[in-house]
């Protein structure tokens, strides 16, 4: 696995030392060993194995039982993990920023949220654009998780009582949308295809029962996956060495599909931890990037908690800009988090606190540095947007633009 841990979890636990992870509490406990069984179930139904890209979507989307289908408190301290718009809203406002030039642009237009967490980044931008005069005709939010949705409208409703009529839920991507979309740590929990080189071919690796529990098991030959990995082999201009793991993300491309389809004018803004391919794949990164929250720790054991624990893996960039320029759109650009927020003008935000506020400015301070600094978010976390229509841009990518190392 990488040495980096993935969302802004307080600590990592290294494989072997799972122990030091808070046991769960009983009701959690039993939820989770109501997953194991429906995935057990699934897996004896399909002679013993399923792919690891099942698995994955089982456990975290699975109605009404997954991660992100059920009840569980996910986001801020008494969650799993805290995301950027929860720790600042810096970060919303900067987004919001970028949003209002591409919605001057086009002389009006809708905001679409995918995957709006907790409700915070869309109070915060929505509070934004109210203040400079540019909000959008809807803020629609695509969520597939019904306690997330009232999460969310409770959020709204105390943050910005007065713009939540705004705000719409959909089940589904409009057929068209004029305006901006916006997508922070979305991609990043979507299932991926697991693999192994093993005597020079490409290994899926697969999950099977072991016991009450689960356990990887490699699968017949699966004839796109080693076409897909291949290519990448081509495309590094090297062989991926024996014992090799990674990851290949199925449903991201598919994903982008949808939201470049969408788009009849106007930018998407996407957030996640990850890298360019040629980085994602080096050497060095020989078990690929995999790895799990649960209660701010970071692990890499995803049979451990089914159900109760966030599965995530990087984003290849890569992959997310070829995806989006086939589906005819133009790339914006590519830079890190903290050159995008530098671009977008995050010392504006931090200028206007009163001086003699000594405890605001410090508390921004600190905020900053967590969105910033290369140990914190600012160097893990990247920034890709495209878009649909040749005069639209955003003053993020000014600051440092690498899309040349996509």
């Amino acid at each position: 696995m990488s040495d980096h841990s993935n969302r802004n979890s307080g600590s990592r636990i290294r494989p072997g030392d799972e122990g030091v992870l808070p046991p769960p509490p009983p009701d959690a406990e039993a939820h989770s060993r109501e997953v194991r069984a429906h995935i057990a179930r699934i897996i004896d139904e399909a002679d013993g194995v399923i792919p690891f890209s099942r698995f994955m979507d089982l456990a975290l989307y699975a109605p009404g039982l997954g991660y992100y289908s059920a009840g569980a408190r996910k986001f801020g301290e008494a969650g799993d993990f805290i995301t950027a718009p929860e720790m600042s809203s810096l970060f919303s406002f900067c987004l919001a920023d970028q949003a209002a030039q591409v919605l001057d642009r086009l002389g009006g237009g809708d905001i679409l949220e995918l995957g709006a967490g907790s409700g915070a980044m869309a109070a915060s931008v929505l509070d934004r654009l109210a203040s400079s005069g540019c909000l959008p005709e809807r803020y629609l939010i695509l969520e597939v998780s019904a306690e997330l949705r009232e999460r969310q409208a409770r959020t709204l409703e105390e943050r910005v009582p007065d713009l939540a009529d705004r705000v719409f839920w959909l089940d589904d991507f409009p057929e068209a949308l004029r305006g901006v979309v916006l997508a922070n740590e979305v991609l990043d929990a979507l299932p991926v295809e697991r693999f192994r080189i093993r005597g020079g071919a490409v290994r899926r690796l697969g999950v099977a029962r072991k016991g009450e529990g689960f356990s990887w098991r490699e699968m017949p030959h699966d004839r796109d996956l080693s076409e897909r990995v291949r290519a990448i082999e081509e495309e590094l201009g090297r062989k991926l060495p024996e014992g090799y793991e990674s990851e290949v993300s199925t449903a991201m491309p598919a994903l982008v599909e949808r939201i470049a389809g969408c788009l009849r004018r106007g930018a998407a803004l996407l957030v996640d931890y990850g890298l360019p391919r040629r980085e994602y794949y080096m050497p060095d990164r020989g078990r690929g990037t995999l790895m799990c929250h649960y209660r701010h720790r970071a692990h890499e054991d995803p049979f451990l908690h089914p159900g109760i624990q966030d599965i995530t893996a990087w984003v290849d960039f890569t992959a997310v800009a070829e995806t989006a320029v086939q589906a005819g759109c133009s790339l914006l650009g590519y830079t890190t988090q903290a050159h995008f927020l530098l671009g977008a003008g995050i010392d504006r935000h931090v200028a206007h606190v009163n001086p003699e506020d000594t405890l605001s400015q410090l508390k921004l301070a600190q905020e900053v540095k967590l969105l910033t600094l290369p140990g914190e978010m600012g160097e893990r976390f990247k920034v890709i947007g495209f878009a649909r229509g040749d005069d639209i841009g955003m003053s993020g990518f000014g600051f440092r633009d690498l899309r040349m190392r996509l």
